[in-house]
């Protein structure tokens, strides 16, 4: 037995990265950490049967999103061909970068829209911070207004 007191540089917990109760927890790790518990947590609750996963998606329509990811798994061998299925060419890849504008658009509006929901419930701008993964309320608040900002100069656009 060692007289020494055993520190956490010489303890097995301390060679274990993130084990230091006074080491700081690494954001980006926790953040990774938080997103697959986030896909896992709703998908769980929202998307457990093929009709509940239905509800996002029209039967026989591809939404823009989905156009520019499937040309997008296609291309990186995320997704296998069928064997009758043509090679994603470059009128492919043109058209799924025309789409990226929409799909953009459609995601700044959903995103200014979950935000308006939450704080609607209650969620406060530390609150949103934390979900967003950003550092401050401050920059929370600011990118809210950001999309306000575009999604309501993206609609007047299209008005005229």
């Amino acid at each position: 037995m060692s007289s020494t007191p055993e520190t956490p540089e010489t303890s097995d917990q301390g060679n274990t990265p993130g084990t230091d109760p006074f080491e700081l927890p690494d954001p980006q790790q926790a953040r990774a950490q938080r997103v697959h518990a986030s896909l896992f947590r709703i998908a769980e609750r929202h998307a457990a049967t093929d009709a509940q996963r239905a509800r996002q998606v029209h039967p026989t329509v591809l939404a823009p999103h989905e156009a520019v990811r499937l040309v997008a798994f296609l291309m990186s061998g995320a997704a296998r061909r069928d064997e009758d299925e043509p090679e994603v060419d470059r009128a492919d890849i043109t058209a799924a970068l025309s789409l990226l504008p929409l799909v953009r658009g459609e995601l700044d509006e959903l995103e200014a829209g979950l935000l308006r929901m939450a704080r609607g419930r209650g969620m406060t701008w530390p609150d949103v911070a934390f979900g967003l993964g950003l550092g401050t309320p401050q920059a929370a608040r600011q990118r809210y207004e950001r999309l306000v900002g575009r999604t309501r100069a993206e609609g007047e656009a299209e008005e005229e």
